[in-house]
């Protein structure tokens, strides 16, 4: 099983000793949406590649699940920086979390709803009347704006969506508990075709396809830390390595799938499933420096802001900055 590389391995790799004896690597700790997966294949990339050692970096990437909360984590310091969706992400600097995008890796949304086919839905607007899991945890914000936006009430009201905490897995949809569940283009909803289910038997909605999608697992941090100069530095070096590890993992996905399988410490990814989201992944990346893209942010606010019961109540000011990205770039 891989380790996390110490300092003195990582700058042997690098500069040799000498290098080491004048300086100490930078901690980062990074933490991530969800648990060790393809999913954040470029992180684990940098690390295992040394491109983080390479910027005098010591990383420490800690996982996340269905009942972990990245927000809370960076404001509890217990994280430097974090991955979060921009929903989860701007609903908790409105509510007093100073967070601040420096980085968008991912630039298409691969988030999706699949449906029971024989609970007669056909079509977005069906769902109400219906019982839908999804994952909690600022996790649901693009969910419930897009409800409020078909007018649909998400309190589990008559002609209204009843919502149900997922899981890691599908198990509520393949046992009827549920009608819909949210899955990931790149990982549930590969589980419910592994289980036999054929396409055929279930309806999906992809948010993109409804232009209903925002943007997902961004690179966060605290707006304090981002204005101490010695904090900036170190993120300008953590997110250019980070989109390095980003380039490599797209160019040999299978490779980089193999290196996400040696850091799961659970033993819980199969090869197969990592191979095939790995291939997935690579299709929602940008290659190009992870610079946040304006009109897709104004995208993402306009749909949070959208319907009476909106994610958050005013258009966010400072939520994000180039400054890192075009520091890692040189620009």
């Amino acid at each position: 099983m891989k380790k996390v590389i110490t300092s003195a391995m990582a700058l042997g790799m690098v500069g040799g000793a000498a290098w080491a004896d004048a300086h100490a690597a930078d901690e980062v700790t990074l933490q991530l949406q969800w648990v060790t997966q393809a999913q954040f294949a470029g992180y684990y990339v940098a690390l295992e590649n040394g491109y983080y050692d390479e910027e005098g970096l010591d990383v420490t990437i800690q996982p996340g699940g269905p009942d972990i909360a990245p927000p809370l984590v960076l404001a509890g310091g217990a994280a430097d920086a974090m991955l979060n969706w921009m929903p989860s992400a701007l609903a908790a600097r409105e509510g007093g979390t100073p967070v601040v995008n420096i980085a968008q890796p991912f630039v298409r949304s691969g988030l999706q709803i699949s449906c029971w086919a024989d609970t007669g839905i056909e079509e977005p607007a069906d769902i109400a009347g219906h019982t839908v899991g999804h994952w909690f945890f600022g996790n649901e914000y693009t969910f419930l704006a897009w409800m409020d936006s078909l007018g649909i009430p998400v309190d589990g009201s008559e002609g209204g969506v009843t919502l149900v905490q997922a899981g890691f897995n599908v198990d509520p949809l393949l046992q009827r508990q549920v009608d819909c569940i949210s899955n990931m283009t790149y990982n549930e909803y590969w589980q419910i075709i592994d289980a036999g289910i054929t396409p055929d038997e279930i309806v999906t909605f992809r948010y993109s396809d409804y232009d209903a999608d925002t943007l997902e697992d961004g690179i966060w941090v605290l707006e304090d830390d981002l204005a101490d100069p010695e904090f900036f530095d170190k993120m300008v070096r953590f997110v250019r390595a980070s989109m390095r590890g980003w380039v490599w993992a797209a160019e040999n996905p299978n490779e980089a799938a193999m290196i996400v399988l040696d850091y799961d410490e659970t033993g819980a990814q199969t090869e197969e499933h990592q191979l095939r989201m790995m291939s997935e992944i690579a299709l929602l990346v940008d290659e190009n420096g992870g610079a946040l893209d304006e009109e897709s942010y104004a995208r993402t606010v306009r749909t949070l802001l959208a319907g009476g019961t909106a994610v958050i109540s005013q258009e966010p000011e400072g939520a994000f900055t180039h400054a890192v990205t075009d520091a890692a770039l040189g620009n």
